[in-house]
């Protein structure tokens, strides 16, 4: 009995050595020798200092800036507590929740037809990305709140559209972080909010 027990323990301690110590390590070291900007966190700097990560939402609520969709990752874009509501699509809360985000935008934008992404979370509560309608239908409240032209604003959310992947899969985008990032580049807010 002792000498299965040895070999379990001496399996066990093996094991636990290459896929908790040996394994992470190698994965680590090909990330940041082949990948290192990916493995460090995609992180989106300026001036030398870290203002995000290309992988993380963050909630912009000024009209000066594009707004990202909801979050119900904590009390918002909190990785720490990332996940989706977990309501069903005909639960009275989720009903209730999304009725209202639409009559918010409603206020600021006078339209039918209001983008699914600007008023649904998404299922980790992170997403850092906007659809180019949800970006589009933004611009007005955007070009007011800045005095620019629309046109323009325009032109910076098609050349900062990111594609489909390979053509068909998932839908064209923008990440909101770098689309403000270029709006402050180009059209500097006046004041802070």
């Amino acid at each position: 009995m002792f000498s299965h027990l040895r070999a379990s323990f001496a399996l066990l301690l093996f094991l636990s050595l290459v896929t908790g110590a040996l394994y992470p390590a190698v994965v680590t070291a090909v990330g940041h020798s082949f990948f290192p900007e990916k493995s460090d966190g995609s992180l989106v700097m300026k001036d030398g200092h870290v203002l995000g990560s290309e992988w993380i939402g963050q909630n912009f609520t000024t009209d000066l800036y594009f707004h990202p969709r909801p979050s119900a990752a904590g009390s918002g874009y909190d990785a720490t507590n990332s996940s989706g509501s977990n309501l069903a699509p005909t639960a009275p809360d989720l009903v209730r929740t999304i009725t209202q985000r639409v009559e918010e935008l409603r206020v600021t934008n006078a339209t039918d037809k209001i983008p699914v992404d600007l008023v649904t979370t998404s299922g980790s509560g992170l997403d850092p990305d906007l659809s180019v309608d949800s970006a589009f239908f933004q611009i007005k409240r955007v070009a007011a709140a800045r005095q620019m032209d629309e046109h323009a604003l325009r032109n910076l959310v098609m050349d900062l559209t990111t594609q489909r992947s390979f053509g068909i899969l998932g839908q064209d985008h923008v990440n909101v972080l770098k689309l403000n990032l270029a709006l402050d580049g180009i059209a500097p807010r006046a004041s802070a909010p």
